[in-house]
């Protein structure tokens, strides 16, 4: 497989031209996953940059992101493959047609094969990134939602880049994807899955590079409003808060207060806007109570 990446700071390069900020821990298990063809766990709390990640790498690649949204339930059929049922019965149907208008019934082998085969089939996530012909990045997100049962189900993907269909065999992949597993660390993932991949942690920015995520992000803004914000957020974080603001949500809150024409942070500018920021009404009135902007 041609190698995506020549150095470490090629990663860092390349990525910031697509918006994403990533420090040389970040770009450096990013160059190590194309050069060793090996998936990358990535786990930290909700809204730091996870799922972006997969996407900026897709981006910056060239490459098609297919992405498997993973939730308590989940199985082979939705994320590997399953046979279109409703239109093998249908060729069922039409062949026992043709068969008593011509007096001939076919045997259950010829039909099976038939109804078995590649028109039928109908590719999920992890079989469409196997069978791609093109680069892919494919993004397993939020694995620790699904059952420890249903990780045995991405063993085969992550060992081998293989998935095995009875009827059809198994099927190899032609050109590895780069895979990229997210975890909000809910509840612990089995050992077997995490041998098989590179392990990230991505935590908060402190201040100085959310910052400079914001300003990258909203352009427009300027450097003294983009840091009142970073710490604004940076002393939220520190709250007992059932949810702490995202990077998205700070994004969010720039793009807001600059809308709003806002030139400065103040107790009022921040009481008016909290629900940007927070999503909970009891966060909101903690933080209304709790933090000091004056110190900004």
């Amino acid at each position: 497989m041609a190698e995506r990446f020549e150095s470490v700071d090629a990663v860092q390069q390349a990525l910031r031209r697509v918006d994403y900020l990533a420090d040389t821990s970040t770009a450096g298990v990013v160059f190590l996953a194309d050069r060793l063809e090996k998936p990358v766990l990535v786990e930290g709390p909700a809204g730091v940059g996870k799922t972006e990640l997969a996407k900026a790498i897709a981006a910056t690649t060239g490459s098609r992101l297919i992405r498997l949204q993973c939730y308590e339930g989940l199985d082979e059929s939705k994320a590997l493959y399953e046979w279109n049922y409703k239109k093998q019965l249908l060729r069922i149907q039409a062949d026992r047609l043709q068969d008593s208008n011509v007096n001939h019934e076919r045997d259950w082998e010829t039909v099976e094969s038939d109804i078995f085969s590649e028109g039928f089939l109908l590719t999920r996530p992890l079989l469409e990134a196997i069978r791609a012909d093109e680069p892919v990045v494919l993004l397993i997100d939020e694995v620790d939602r699904v059952e420890i049962e249903t990780e045995a189900l991405l063993l085969e993907v992550l060992s081998d880049f293989q998935v095995s269909v009875p009827e059809l065999g198994t099927m190899t992949a032609v050109r590895r994807p780069i895979v990229i597993l997210t975890s909000n660390n809910t509840r612990e993932l089995s050992e077997a899955l995490k041998r098989r991949c590179l392990f990230l942690h991505l935590d908060y920015p402190d201040a100085e590079r959310e910052q400079e995520i914001v300003r990258v992000r909203v352009p427009e803004i300027d450097a003294t409003l983009a840091d009142q914000i970073a710490r604004v957020v940076r002393s939220i974080r520190q709250l007992d808060l059932k949810k702490a603001p995202s990077i998205s949500e700070t994004i969010d809150w720039a793009r807001t207060l600059l809308h709003l024409g806002v030139k400065k942070v103040t107790p009022d500018v921040v009481g008016g806007t909290l629900h940007v920021l927070l999503k909970y009404q009891r966060d909101i009135e903690r933080a209304n109570k709790e933090l000091k902007v004056a110190e900004v």
